[in-house]
């Protein structure tokens, strides 16, 4: 089985406790995902199996969409709900102030990444620094915010709910905190839910329940989604029967013997089809007049 499962991941599992499931339920070794779920986050895990795996890299739209509730006068040592306070602050924000605040983030913006996260200092993962109570220097990092709506604001119960469209690496319970700190109010993350993940949206996704309850063929039936998904930015290129066996020998394929409506782009990449099969990507080498090997597929789902 080769292709794209939308999991909609649910509340207190890690994204390699989804990897686990799948494995078992599809009975298949080769499955990853695309973009990590924090545990007490919900929503889409794009899940990649089989020959998928190996063109994951080849996709460029990492956009993501959020929507998240941020509770004001609360500050954790995780910057979410699942962390221990550290501080409580009466605050009296109201819809007003909140939205002056909110707009401020949008665009291009400086970030820097929390303590419990997966990134790497010295060979280090930080959420093992921060669990041993141990603070390292983080440098920022430039992400982008692309829309930020209101969705709900309750003064009474200093609450807030808003949906995000930002760029990948952007960490939502930073910009939370982030937040807070604009408003002089310490600010918790209290919910996340992805609803989009470069391709894919939240209303073409499978619960994990209902991955359990279904049948393999049937969720290769109604759920795999092809794996040349991840590529519809590239060209298209129909080759002969002939050609696909010698590219997926690993022959690079004369760029003159190959039809394209436009001219061919030195180290473009390329996707390629057999009798509309999905065969695998080249590149483009204007100098040697080739289209050479990047990754081939074995056997594509029809």
């Amino acid at each position: 089985m080769n292709g794209i499962i939308i999991v909609d991941k649910p509340q207190n599992y890690t994204s390699f406790d989804v990897i686990a499931v799948m494995r078992k339920k599809l009975n298949q070794k080769k499955i990853g995902h695309m973009g990590t779920l924090d545990p007490m986050a919900t929503g889409v895990l794009p899940i990649v199996v089989g020959d998928a795996t190996k063109f994951q890299i080849y996709s460029t739209n990492h956009n993501k969409e959020y929507i998240t509730k941020i509770q004001l006068g609360i500050s954790t040592d995780s910057l979410d709900s699942t962390g221990t306070v550290l501080l409580r602050k009466e605050c009296h924000i109201n819809e007003k102030m909140f939205l002056e605040v909110l707009k401020q983030f949008l665009g291009d913006i400086k970030q820097v990444p929390p303590m419990f996260s997966a990134i790497k200092i010295n060979g280090k993962k930080l959420y093992e620094l921060a669990r041993k109570g141990i603070e390292v220097k983080r440098e920022e990092r430039s992400i982008k915010i692309y829309d930020l709506k209101l969705l709900n604001f309750d003064e009474k119960n200093q609450t807030a709910e808003f949906k995000v469209l930002c760029s990948q690496g952007t960490y939502i319970r930073t910009l939370c905190h982030d937040i807070g700190t604009r408003l002089n109010c310490p600010a918790t993350m209290s919910y996340l839910r992805r609803t989009l993940s470069g391709e894919f949206k939240i209303e073409n996704s499978i619960s994990l329940e209902k991955i359990k309850e279904l049948s393999k063929e049937k969720i290769r039936e109604d759920y795999l989604l092809p794996t040349d998904i991840l590529l519809t930015r590239y060209d298209k290129i129909e080759i002969s029967k002939a050609q696909a066996e010698r590219f997926k020998n690993g022959g690079a394929l004369s760029l003159s013997r190959l039809n394209l409506q436009n001219e061919f782009r030195n180290e473009e990449i390329y996707r390629l089809y057999c009798e509309n099969n999905f065969i695998g990507v080249g590149k483009a080498n204007i100098l040697k007049e080739e289209l050479k090997v990047l990754k081939c597929i074995h056997s594509e789902n029809k």
